[in-house]
């Protein structure tokens, strides 16, 4: 009896200890994704890139992802995960590199195509914590796990421009690669096996997934939902910084680094909508999460002009709108990672790869509207995007989860 009693508690410890570190572990990887957009400029210039070449830099990065997510991701139902997301992390450390090292353009945008796919790694990850996580605590496990994903996204870009003023922009690829490296051997040595039991093959793991995504009515409600507030947040942090240099504001790139810090605090919503999921409050969850995303849009409209209270109501905003996409990322998560152990990678191959194309056209759009019409045209289609999430909300059954 003495000895139960001593076992759970180091149960209980193991799981946390390990659950910390897959947070840890999905925000460096990451950041990976999102190093770049600071230093496009900079980048560009030193390699003779022309500017209208420069934006492959970071879109290149958004492909190699988008296919990772597609044809990589799905591979975690069918490979043991730990060995996958190992050997992908040492790929990335090779890619890195190379960014870091080569001075011709056509080499550069190769490396920035493959750390997109050697970032997919995180994606396998996430659905691992829920393998590792009983049904009653699924939800707060996946949240914190992504909480730890989304302080990386939103630490990146800071990181990254800090970095470049003091040692260059090749020094960033390089302390990731070293970064990487170290969690590869922390996760090989940490993680426990995790091999799935399923016979099928690849070709037919890529062939269900076109089937999963037209019989799985939950996954494409979950995904559109975030795909509309991705769009938005993604929008949101093309253009502010744009704005906040123009002659309204004249902050310097330190200021727009320090500035993009106050998203960090949105990160703090993803344990606690895990928590609200468990609970079995997922649907009105999406609605606050909605709401408050078309919020965060209206705020910068309602109070603007280059006052302090301006940037407070920018500052705010940033929280509001972090908070919003943080909360609806976890509860769409833990609601597709219900449908089945056996389909979790895919289901989540094909959830990010929707919210993220999402994200992508926020950043087309805003960079457009901002071009067009100034930082008043891109905050309105910014309202535009959660807007219709919520009505596509509202058309959702009471009872679906």
């Amino acid at each position: 009896m003495s000895t139960i009693a001593k076992e759970k508690p180091h149960a209980a410890a193991v799981s946390s200890w390990i659950n910390l570190i897959l947070a840890v572990a999905c925000g460096i990887i990451a950041a990976n994704l999102y190093y770049a957009q600071p230093l496009v400029g900079s980048i560009s210039s030193a390699l003779g890139l022309s500017s209208g070449a420069a934006g492959l830099i970071v879109t290149l990065t958004q492909i190699g992802y988008g296919i990772g997510l597609l044809l990589i991701v799905p591979l975690g139902d069918l490979l043991e995960n730990r060995k996958l997301v190992v050997t992908l992390l040492i790929f990335n450390v090779v890619v890195l590199l190379l960014a870091a090292e080569v001075r011709n353009a056509a080499l550069f945008l190769a490396a920035s195509l493959f750390i997109g796919v050697g970032s997919v790694a995180a994606q396998i990850l996430v659905p691992y914590a829920a393998h590792l996580s009983p049904e009653e605590t699924r939800g707060r496990n996946v949240g914190n796990v992504m909480s730890g994903l989304l302080l990386g996204i939103m630490l990146a870009r800071p990181a990254a421009s800090l970095v470049e003023d003091f040692l260059g922009w090749h020094a960033i690829f390089i302390l990731s690669a070293v970064l990487i490296l170290v969690l590869a051997l922390v996760l090989a040595k940490a993680l426990p096996a995790r091999r799935p039991q399923t016979s099928i093959s690849y070709p037919e793991i890529l062939s269900s997934m076109l089937k999963l995504l037209k019989t799985t009515p939950i996954l494409r409600r979950r995904a559109l939902y975030h795909a509309f507030l991705f769009a938005s947040f993604s929008l949101f942090w093309t253009t502010v910084p744009m704005l906040l240099v123009s002659p309204a504001f004249h902050f310097s790139q330190t200021g727009v680094a320090l500035f993009a810090l106050v998203g960090v605090a949105g990160a703090a919503a993803a344990p606690v909508a895990g928590r609200l999921a468990d609970k079995g409050w997922i649907r009105p969850g999406t609605g606050i999460a909605l709401g408050l995303a078309v919020v965060s849009m209206l705020l910068p409209i309602v109070i603007h002009g280059s006052s302090l209270l301006s940037i407070i109501s920018l500052v705010v905003a940033a929280i509001v709108l972090d908070m919003a996409v943080s909360a609806n990322l976890v509860l769409g998560q833990r609601s597709i990672f219900a449908l089945g152990a056996e389909l979790r990678s895919r289901l989540n191959g094909l959830f990010m790869a929707i919210f993220f194309a999402g994200g992508a056209i926020g950043s087309a759009v805003g960079g457009w509207a901002y071009a067009q019409g100034g930082w008043e045209a891109a905050i309105w289609l910014g309202v535009l995007f959660p807007v219709l999430a919520l009505l596509y909300f509202f058309t959702e059954k009471k009872e679906a989860k």
